[in-house]
């Protein structure tokens, strides 16, 4: 899951970002609106947890303007305000959820991936395939009963090729949905992730990789 923080306050927006990506979401953050509408042009982000009080461009007008986009990502406002006229107001500004702060991390983190989820085709809460299963809100992943130990990483790698259903997905699309911005684009960081992770699986392999065109489980 590709996610966007938008918080002027840096301290807030790193706290944020850190609870996220132990969650195994590739996050980017930025501080002010101007910012959160250019990323939004060049990015294809599940969700945007944005700030409503943002300096420059506010939080407002950045949500209007995503909502105006024809497959804008879901935006999560955060306001100092939990005044039902101030959620009112931002629902109807194309906000898809409300959170007031301050606020609990593991809520954050359940409302994100409820968002998330209604991007997406309609997939169970649990990814099963064959003996493997994987679940997402437990962030647990086993086979045949047994649990993996899985990193982050390996564990977001799992669930978005489980959430494929088969389909072939590239190490591009990978690399644009479980990583983060800061990731060298020509690294090869998703294909040592993919070799770490089919041992952990074991036998028979399940990840099939497809010549020069990706990976399917």
């Amino acid at each position: 899951m590709r996610v966007l923080v938008v918080e002027d306050h840096a301290e807030l927006a790193q706290s944020v970002a850190r609870v996220l990506r132990r969650e195994g979401m590739a996050v980017d953050v930025v501080h002010d609106g101007s910012d959160a509408l250019e990323r939004t042009c060049v990015v294809d982000y599940d969700v945007v947890v944005l700030d409503r009080d943002l300096p420059g461009v506010h939080g407002d007008e950045v949500c209007r303007r995503l909502a105006e986009q024809p497959a804008h990502a879901r935006v999560l406002m955060l306001t100092a305000s939990g005044a039902i006229a101030h959620r009112v107001e931002g629902f109807s500004l194309g906000a898809d959820d409300y959170l007031p702060k301050p606020f609990a991390y593991a809520e954050l983190v359940a409302r994100i991936r409820a968002l998330a989820r209604r991007s997406q085709i309609a997939l169970p809460p649990v990814l099963v395939r064959g003996d493997l299963r994987l679940d997402p809100a437990q962030r647990v992943a086993s086979r045949a009963g047994e649990r993996l130990p899985l990193t982050p990483k390996e564990f977001a790698v799992l669930e978005y090729l489980l959430a494929a259903q088969g389909r072939v997905v590239s190490a591009e699309e990978l690399l644009e949905r479980v990583w983060d911005e800061a990731t060298d684009p020509f690294t090869t960081t998703v294909k040592a992730t993919i070799n770490r992770l089919r041992p952990k699986l074991g036998d028979p392999p399940v990840i099939e990789t497809i010549p020069r065109g990706g990976y399917r489980i």
